[in-house]
């Protein structure tokens, strides 16, 4: 299995859901979503993954960036190649698809309770998160969890994406952290507290990571 993995320079750790896959037996490779021209083919690809971003999808400043990823979305799925799409990741399929971005009411920065609906139990518990943005569900996916802020996770031809972040160790938030402190600082988050109960979390939840690949891969199989 080979998996092209799409991230920001610097930024593209696919972390626990990396793990999981490279069990199944994945190579990877990585493409920098600021170098569209410069992505490798999809050529012998089984997988794609869209990791997070400090970006948004409707800014102006990453309009063409926004625009190769969403076209690279709707080739994927149209030679039925399943995605994983993450936080930005979701985001960007939503907007390939038809589907609304926008500026969420809240952000949500912490480890939160999603939502599942029906027997989705493969979402239950609390998931990492950081975002302010949210989306909707285009039509061919459907809505597999959701909280008062928004679509959480959705399903559709192959395609999964989750606001929350699956992926997460305590090095990657971590370093999230370090980044971003003016930002946690801004909304009232203590960086270090928010580090201690993400690797508290990560012991308790690093079995569900690995739950949620294999649904994945089981549902794309089907």
């Amino acid at each position: 299995m080979r998996t092209l993995i799409v991230g920001n320079g610097g930024d593209a750790d696919a972390g626990l859901v990396g793990h999981r896959l490279a069990e199944h037996g994945s190579t990877f490779e990585r493409a920098a979503r600021e170098y569209p021209r410069e992505w490798p083919s999809l050529g012998g690809v089984d997988v794609v993954v869209l990791l997070g971003s400090d970006w948004s999808v409707y800014w102006d400043s990453n309009a063409l960036e926004v625009a190769a990823e969403a076209d690279l979305v709707r080739t994927a799925r149209g030679r039925g190649v399943p995605i994983f799409g993450i936080c930005f990741g979701a985001q960007l399929i939503s907007h390939a698809l038809g589907g609304f971005v926008e500026r969420a009411p809240r952000h949500e920065i912490g480890w939160y309770d999603v939502g599942q609906i029906a027997d989705n139990e493969v979402l239950a518990g609390p998931w990492m998160q950081w975002h302010y943005d949210r989306f909707t569900a285009p039509q061919g996916m459907s809505t597999l969890a959701m909280n008062d802020v928004g679509v959480q996770a959705m399903y559709g031809g192959r395609t999964l994406a989750t606001q929350f972040h699956p992926e997460v160790t305590p090095a990657i938030v971590q370093r999230w952290a370090t980044v971003g402190a003016r930002e946690l600082d801004a909304v009232g988050i203590d960086p270090k507290h928010l580090c201690e109960i993400t690797t508290e979390k990560v012991v308790e939840r690093g079995d569900a990571t690995a739950r949620l690949v294999d649904w994945f891969l089981e549902k794309a199989a089907s």
